[in-house]
């Protein structure tokens, strides 16, 4: 019960995230470098429960030893098609899971897509920012 107050409690204190149709309302951005990820209107808010390994460079993202350091997310833009993103880049396979990288700096994860479900992207709210 708990978690169904918290949650109610995230998505109304994002209010001013989403347009009524429940879709992003601001431009997303990469929270590093500024690059543009998300036009306004192109993505919906989603609360799924996704584990994100620490944000790093390209190069450090694919390592599999030991246990992986991160964050299980649960707010998140969804698209259904990659090309709607304005500037996302992919890691190689992890898994049956690709993470999406800020394109332009490659720092990451910034969200995450199976590769079992093709029209589904996520990126989380909590590693990108928006434009003023």
């Amino acid at each position: 019960m708990a978690d169904n107050q918290q949650q109610s409690k995230d998505v109304t204190g994002r209010s001013d995230l989403l347009s009524e149709e429940g879709k992003n309302s601001k431009t997303v951005l990469c929270q590093r470098c500024g690059s543009k990820v998300l036009c306004p209107g192109m993505a919906v808010f989603a609360e799924k429960e996704l584990f994100l390994p620490s944000m790093r460079k390209k190069s450090g993202l694919s390592t599999t030893e030991g246990s992986v350091e991160g964050d299980t997310l649960t707010a998140h833009w969804f698209v259904d098609d990659m090309y709607t993103f304005e500037n996302v880049g992919f890691t190689k396979d992890v898994g049956r899971i690709k993470y999406l990288i800020c394109a332009d700096c490659e720092i990451g994860p910034i969200g995450w897509h199976s590769l079992d479900d093709k029209k589904s992207f996520y990126v989380a709210l909590e590693r990108l920012t928006r434009a003023a």
